[in-house]
């Protein structure tokens, strides 16, 4: 004799649920006059990162730990990417802009924080460098004592300006090389 338990086989693979419908997207927004107002220069062109905003320029960054060897790495990654983008400064302007580096590291370094970045852009034959310390602790506006390395920087060749502030991010520390 059977037993009704035996005699039923499972039904397989069980019923699932029917999967949700999606959702209704936004509309896309209209950018018609965009590009026009960009190329004719209305309007600059803005990265998705709030308060980057670069035109007519190449740039490259770098993440680097802050630490106190972080500035031979900047260095040599600075000037591999100077020449990268073609650029063959003679072996003083080489020497002024890992000088630079050095110190717009080393300034970087001494904020409280884990990393620093790097940034560098160029045009117009000029190198930009910055870095910035991604120190949230420290308040913002000018401070005095950044005045010392401001002074070292420009007693390099080449240097035609440099600044610090302090904001939200972080110190930056830039200088402007003429290569």
């Amino acid at each position: 004799m059977t037993t009704p338990a035996t005699d039923h086989t499972p039904d397989y693979p069980p019923r699932t649920p029917p999967p949700p419908k999606r959702p209704v997207s936004p509309p896309r927004p209209d950018t018609a006059g965009l590009h026009e107002d960009v190329a004719e220069g209305r309007m600059p062109a803005r990265s998705g990162r709030r308060g980057v905003g670069m035109v007519n320029r190449r740039g490259a960054n770098w993440v680097l730990e802050s630490a106190p060897w972080s500035a031979g790495k900047a260095r040599t990654a600075v000037v591999g990417q100077l020449r990268k983008w073609g650029y063959r400064p003679a072996a003083g302007t080489v020497a002024a802009v890992e000088a630079v580096v050095t110190l717009l590291v080393d300034e970087a370094t001494t904020d409280p924080g884990t990393r620093i970045t790097v940034h560098l852009s160029d045009q117009d034959g000029q190198a930009c460098i910055l870095t910035l310390s991604h120190s949230i602790s420290l308040t913002s506006g000018h401070e005095d004592g950044g005045d010392d390395v401001l002074h070292r920087i420009t007693a390099q060749p080449s240097v035609s300006g440099c600044g610090t502030d302090t904001g939200p991010d972080g110190r930056r520390t830039w200088a402007v090389v003429g290569l």
